[in-house]
């Protein structure tokens, strides 16, 4: 695999919404972004991928466009967004663009004009099928409850809508549909943007009158033919949220042989604290050894063929330290899924507020939530019996609202996000969690995040290392990194207990990095504290 740009460098995903409100309305942007690159910068991040930020109803946060070439006004202007690609460049920071073209919002021109009838050239931009014994065509489900399938009075068909309602699918089977987005696409590259992240990809090629979502059969050629005409040869960031990818299947996403993407997001980890066969909500504790194999089996299996993103929170998922850490040792627990994560082969993403510990917020009643997903599963779940406790309890623990909660900059009003109102509550922890108080203390999270950073700028071994998992204790993650002669151990004790670490003889060179105040000078017969995570050069 040929080295490229976007192998060295740690990605932050900005939800622009959340991240800086520059005119006091409330709601983040763009200029609000502009005026906090040099603390990005500060961190050593490589590269932003924004989260939409095209127009928008605002149906699903964004999600839902009605026009891939303008800005949504609450956000700025397009001058903003050039100006941001340029003052980010200027800091050796690339800018990555939401890339979402699954679906389009019902507000699209588009969907306008296909909604005008079954003659209107835009019909075939987007899936139609006629009802089947007066119901739906089948029973394929909506991600967001209930089913996939809307229907429209005027022409007597349903429209499938993966998502919401109002997020109608794209006929991926239409030239003409490829097109357009290939076009859109391009119009982005010209500009001057770092590359795309590619919102639910693997749906395109989806098949609904075969109930085939995921993974079609026309889905990787599809890919190849937007590889060439649009970022192929560019050296561009291209990074597809494929939830059902196995090793096997990423490697025909990322395989650089195959011309389709740079990398993918796998969820396979994600979904360890749910309940086989259930919904995210329905919640089982994780069991960290399951956790270790998932890791170890991406690192092993994906060899030098693809290419994995490391993540631990995005703004689908909750905070990682309130999910998987310990928030009673919020900043031991933080440093330790920091080391874990970027000392692993593949491109980290740090989600806004990682890198200072942010956490889940609480709610005690659905008027609390904006969350569109949260808020349709509650209404689902309160008619079928189950309790509003234990629903918000679910919500509490898994809803995207967890990573939404404006970014905590200050002490000051409204965590220093915004002089108005936020468009929703800050976390009540912003006095105590905030950027100002990391910056100022040395052994804040904050710096272990810049230290990682700075590691794999500087060391080969971290981008390019072997992996090969040690067997110890099932809450002990331990692992070498090698490249040449050089040789790492990273041990991670997963737990609020102590765990012994079981190795052989070993010479320790010196210590990388390590989340205790002591260095680590032998790792022979160690007993591992709770939380306990350390790099260390050995022989």
């Amino acid at each position: 695999m040929k080295k490229n740009w976007w192998q060295e460098v740690v990605v932050y995903q900005i939800y622009p919404r959340s991240f800086m409100d520059a005119n006091g309305d409330g709601i983040g942007d763009l200029r609000g972004i502009i005026s906090k690159l040099d603390y990005l910068e500060k961190l050593g991040i490589g590269a932003i991928w924004l989260s939409p930020v095209y127009q928008s109803p605002n149906d699903d946060n964004g999600y839902d466009i009605s026009d891939y070439q303008a800005i949504m006004t609450e956000f700025g202007t397009m001058a903003d967004l050039d100006e941001l690609i340029a003052e980010a460049k200027k800091r050796g920071i690339q800018l990555i663009m939401d890339l979402v073209v699954n679906h389009t919002s019902d507000e699209h021109h588009w969907f306008i004009e296909a909604k005008k009838g079954q003659d209107n050239p835009y019909r075939e931009y987007y899936v139609w099928a006629d009802p089947v014994n007066g119901k739906e065509p089948n029973d394929l489900r909506s991600t967001f409850s209930g089913s996939a399938w809307a229907f429209d009075e005027e022409s007597g068909q349903y429209y499938l809508h993966l998502f919401s309602k109002k997020q109608p699918d794209l006929n991926w089977q239409n030239p003409a549909v490829r097109q357009e987005v290939y076009d859109m696409m391009n119009f982005w590259i010209d500009k001057g943007i770092g590359g795309f992240r590619m919102d639910v990809i693997d749906l395109i090629g989806k098949l609904p009158e075969k109930e085939i979502t995921g993974n079609g059969p026309q889905l990787h050629e599809f890919l190849q033919e937007m590889n060439q005409k649009t970022f192929g040869g560019k050296n561009l960031l291209t990074v597809g949220e494929t939830w059902g990818a196995t090793p096997e299947i990423a490697k025909e996403y990322s395989d650089p042989r195959r011309k389709e993407l740079s990398m993918v997001f796998q969820f396979e980890h994600i979904g360890l604290d749910e309940i086989p066969g259930k919904e995210k909500w329905d919640y089982r504790p994780l069991q960290v050894a399951e956790l270790k194999a998932v890791f170890a089996k991406w690192q092993n299996e994906l060899g030098d063929e693809g290419w994995n993103s490391l993540f631990w929170n995005n703004h689908d998922l909750p905070r990682i330290i309130s999910r998987w850490g310990d928030e009673n040792d919020r900043v031991k627990s933080g440093k330790l899924l920091a080391i874990l994560l970027h000392s692993l082969k593949g491109t980290p993403y740090i989600y806004q507020g990682e890198e200072i510990g942010m956490l889940n917020r609480q709610v005690t009643d659905i008027s609390q939530v904006a969350d569109i997903e949260s808020i349709n599963m509650y209404h689902e779940r309160l008619a079928q019996g189950i309790k509003k406790e234990e629903i918000l309890a679910a919500i509490n623990r898994k809803g995207r609202d967890n990573a939404r909660t404006p970014m905590q900059w200050n002490a000051g009003k409204n965590a220093g996000f915004t002089t108005g109102t936020p468009w929703l509550a800050v976390n009540e922890n912003y006095p105590k969690i905030n950027v100002e108080a990391a910056l100022a203390d040395e052994n804040s999270l904050f710096y272990t995040y810049q230290k990682l950073i700075q590691l794999r700028k500087e060391n080969p071994i971290v981008v390019w290392g072997t992996f090969e998992l040690i067997e110890t204790a099932p809450e002990v993650i331990a692992y070498y990194r090698q490249l040449g002669e050089e040789k790492w151990l990273v041990v991670n004790n997963f737990s609020r207990h102590l765990n012994p670490l079981q190795l052989p003889a070993t010479t320790v060179l010196e210590t990388v990095i390590h989340n205790e105040t002591e260095k680590i000078t032998d790792v022979e017969n160690l007993v591992l504290h709770p939380w306990q995570s350390f790099i260390v050069k050995v022989k």
